[in-house]
């Protein structure tokens, strides 16, 4: 994908002014410029005479709904990165939105969090579908020539053949759901839905109507029949994540689906045939799960007969390097600047943190410093303040010196300049108004780069007014 093409805005169809409003502020914190219009007609209108990266649609609009503006302009050729987001539990439209073409789904009400990540995951498929670059290796957008993971990829790609289910085991953040979906893609059911689902966001009173659906009058509120999430799925995958917070009378439920291979609805007499693979994951130790009472053995032994396990960050040798590079010039390049240097410190911190939190550590270390990088250098007092103290109480001092795009070519690096250490409250002072700069005055989204409360931020500028 070319630098112009991530300069593309991102276009959001929704017909409620503050959600759209709200949806717009959000991407545009992210570093994203946005397009917002009410209805879909607007939108077939709009990208007839303007291109942009990214449509991210509500279902429910006036006239034409989300779900026919997709059928038209997948019917139309367009190969446009779409979105769709529904109601909680209409899980039946996101598999309609899904079979279309759609990219990803997202459901109300909206976690901003998972509407940045879904947008980025998009965005990079897409980058990496174009990309051209032998260099880095990668396995459906997960990047990695470490030996570890190249063993890692070469399983998945096995057992992605087999019907078994799969248990994914890995520390939070080491990308879990990413190897999910890359073994869906790789299995012979790639061309039916692959449906996620977090087992610890769900209500535990609402979970067996959510996996297995329920009939009509099952309940105080079952107006109607609705499928679960094991008939969406059917005939594709089903990512249980984070299976570990599944409560235990579930667990045997969910046991005797995978042996039998039906479901019963809540409220329902017959047994319903289902045809679906499971794929789940856990950050947990599940030993320790059954030894507490937890988890159910038979359970586990059933899902950990296939198991993968996913390295943290700190056993990936030189993937480090890899990712420090491609996640500045990707986020470098999404934020319409350039990076040409990086600062001596800076590298040193990134290549020598612990990153308790993997690889999602590491991107937001990234994003925040290269959104609030100055005259196209990372500088280390951009980066969270947590990287900057551990990386120099365990190597005292600066192992590499300032990298340009040219040098690193060449393989011939400077010696590193001479640095003046401000005084703590100078550091803080330029800090704060520097995140403040980057986020356009934004108190509330200053206080979240931060990661300060609010309250915290408003004293804080108090004491440096005075």
């Amino acid at each position: 994908m070319t630098h112009q093409e991530h300069l593309l805005p991102l276009l959001v169809v929704e017909d409620d002014a503050a959600i759209r409003e709200l949806l717009e502020e959000e991407l545009q914190d992210a570093g994203y410029a946005t397009l917002g219009v009410p209805s879909a007609e607007e939108a077939i209108a709009l990208l007839s005479h303007t291109t942009v990266s990214l449509v991210i649609t509500d279902v429910r609009l006036p006239g034409m709904t989300g779900i026919q503006l997709l059928q038209q302009l997948r019917q139309a050729g367009s190969e446009l990165g779409i979105i769709v987001i529904t109601a909680f539990g209409t899980i039946d439209q996101a598999v309609e939105a899904l079979k279309l073409g759609a990219d990803d789904f997202l459901t109300k009400p909206l976690d901003l969090d998972a509407i940045r990540d879904a947008v980025f995951r998009v965005l990079e498929r897409q980058r990496l579908a174009v990309s051209h670059d032998a260099d880095i290796s990668h396995f459906h957008g997960i990047v990695g020539k470490s030996q570890v993971m190249q063993a890692l990829f070469h399983d998945a790609s096995r057992l992605a053949k087999s019907d078994a289910p799969i248990l994914i085991l890995g520390e939070s953040g080491t990308g879990k759901e990413l190897l999910a979906r890359a073994i869906h893609q790789e299995s012979p059911r790639n061309d039916q839905p692959f449906v996620p689902v977090n087992c610890a966001s769900i209500p535990a009173d609402l979970m067996e109507s959510e996996f297995f659906g329920h009939v009509k009058g099952a309940f105080t509120g079952a107006n109607e029949a609705r499928k679960g999430l094991f008939q969406s799925a059917q005939g594709g995958s089903l990512f249980l994540d984070e299976i570990g917070e599944m409560p235990i009378n579930l667990q045997a439920k969910l046991l005797r689906a995978l042996q039998e291979k039906t479901v019963r609805p809540v409220g329902g007499e017959r047994e319903e045939p289902v045809d679906v693979r499971i794929i789940a994951a856990t950050h947990r130790n599940l030993d320790k799960e059954i030894e507490q009472g937890n988890f159910r053995s038979d359970l586990f032994y059933r899902l950990e007969t296939f198991s993968l396990r996913i390295p943290p960050l700190r056993e990936r040798g030189t993937d480090i390097e890899h990712l420090v590079f491609a996640l500045i010039d990707k986020h470098a390049e999404a934020q319409g600047k350039q990076i040409e240097q990086i600062e001596p410190e800076a590298l040193n911190n990134l290549l020598n943190y612990a990153y308790p939190g993997n690889v999602r550590e590491l991107e937001n270390a990234i994003m925040r410093g290269v959104t609030l990088s100055e005259d196209g250098s990372l500088n280390h007092k951009d980066l969270p303040e947590r990287l900057r103290e551990q990386s120099t109480v365990e190597t005292g001092t600066p192992l590499v010196p300032a990298v340009s795009g040219e040098l690193l070519a060449s393989g011939q690096l400077p010696a590193p300049p001479p640095i003046r250490w401000p005084s703590l409250e100078e550091v803080e002072k330029r800090y704060i108004n520097k995140v403040l700069e980057a986020t356009g005055g934004n108190k509330r989204r200053t206080a979240e780069v931060l990661g300060i409360a609010r309250r915290t931020l408003y004293r804080r500028l108090e004491d440096n007014d005075e």
